[in-house]
């Protein structure tokens, strides 16, 4: 897959095992994504079948599709960040509700090489799980270049999904 060579078949494990799950039980999945400009839509698309439990995937780089496509605030996006806690879970719920999809990951992070910060250095990356439960998130401070930073992201929020999934498969 392009762009992610770093963590290929990593990734290409994980994609498969969670398109088992979601097709097993019959849910599905939607995406929202900043830093990784689709390429966890992409690894889901790249798998035959996952029209079955994949339909929409929206990348909302710029703050303006964040707001207007995901309907997160603007008063958050000024006072936390397009890199926080509060917009990545706003991302994942305003997909989850716009799609009508059981699950939906959300990514928002620093890949670099610029743009870092002393409080969000590049590498920071929020990502976020809604399901019908509500929605978790986990900030990550990944290493390496552009490449391997969004590779890591993907790697982690298909974890994430499927962490969630067990969750609710035991409650």
């Amino acid at each position: 897959m392009i762009g992610l060579f770093p963590l290929q078949d990593d990734i290409q494990h994980r994609a498969q095992a969670l398109a088992q799950q979601l097709l097993q039980r019959g849910e599905t999945v939607a995406t929202a994504e900043s830093c990784t400009g689709g390429l966890i839509a992409a690894t889901l698309t790249e798998i035959a079948g996952s029209s079955a439990w994949f339909g929409w995937g929206v990348v909302s780089y710029a703050n303006e599709a964040k707001q207007q496509l995901l309907q997160v605030n603007a008063h958050t996006l000024a006072t936390d960040g397009a890199v926080s806690q509060a917009v990545v879970e706003q991302m994942a719920i305003g997909v989850r509700q716009l799609s009508g999809a059981n699950w939906a990951i959300a990514v928002s992070g620093i890949a670099g090489p610029s743009g870092g910060s002393a409080d969000k250095p590049v590498g920071t990356v929020w990502i976020a799980v809604a399901g019908a439960q509500g929605c978790t998130s986990r900030c990550h401070l990944f290493t390496g270049d552009r490449q391997h930073i969004r590779a890591h992201t993907v790697l982690m929020a298909l974890q994430q999904l499927q962490l969630a999934l067990t969750v609710s498969d035991n409650q």
